[in-house]
């Protein structure tokens, strides 16, 4: 008589976490919402080379040709997930700057790079693709390079009224804003590309930093 030997606990635990989530019967509703929502969760869990239409669908309980009325190919796919990050990302810098004193366009700027810093490392799958040209045709999405435009616009009216009011030591605004935006891009990509250990930078002690190098660079700006 053949005995079936028994799995460990161990092997079907390794076995179970690799199953792809269950995907979620579509009944009704918007189903365009529904796939990018399942392509962000693609993009979160493995990067933006991991999303495809077809598993988008699979996720979201469709027939694999169902979405293309909405998305032709992955290119239409990635661009929706795009600008949707980037209305994300808008949105976390919106909030913080709410809560910025209006008389202090200085302060208003670190906000700004902080809430930027906050948010790429939190969401760094999600930062990539926005900020790469790698994953949907930017000069297609509307919608990314408008909001990239009126930030960058943003940013450069608060370093404006800052030296206007005497806060800035350095007169070429535009200058400040391209190091700016060097900085807190760079760091970002830091994080992506898995540099901060070697800096001795651990996970818990990211955004602290993040504050840090962003106050050096205010305090070498700012007119004392």
């Amino acid at each position: 008589m053949r005995t079936t030997a028994k799995r460990s606990p161990a092997k079907s635990r390794r076995r179970t976490a690799r199953r792809a989530p269950t995907p979620k019967p579509y009944h009704h509703g918007d189903l365009r919402r529904v796939l990018i929502d399942a392509a962000l969760q693609l993009v979160g869990e493995g990067g933006p080379d991991a999303v495809s239409v077809r598993e988008a669908a699979r996720r979201a309980g469709v027939s694999p040709g169902a979405p293309f009325r909405h998305f032709p190919n992955r290119d239409a796919l990635m661009t929706a997930v795009a600008e949707e990050a980037q209305r994300r990302f808008r949105a976390e810098i919106e909030a913080a700057l709410s809560e910025a004193a209006a008389s202090d366009p200085l302060a208003k700027f670190r906000c700004l790079g902080l809430a930027y810093l906050r948010w790429a490392m939190r969401n760094p799958t999600h930062f990539e693709i926005i900020s790469s040209r790698r994953f949907f045709d930017h000069d297609r999405a509307a919608n990314v390079s408008r909001d990239n435009t009126e930030l960058i616009d943003m940013t450069e009216r608060t370093l404006a009224e800052a030296f206007a009011r005497g806060q800035l030591r350095v007169s070429d605004v535009r200058w400040v804003q391209i190091a700016g935006r060097a900085l807190v891009y760079g760091f970002a990509r830091m994080n992506i590309d898995g540099h901060f250990p070697r800096w001795g930078v651990t996970e818990a002690e990211a955004e602290r930093t993040a504050a840090g190098i962003l106050d050096l660079f205010i305090a070498g700006i700012a007119r004392r």
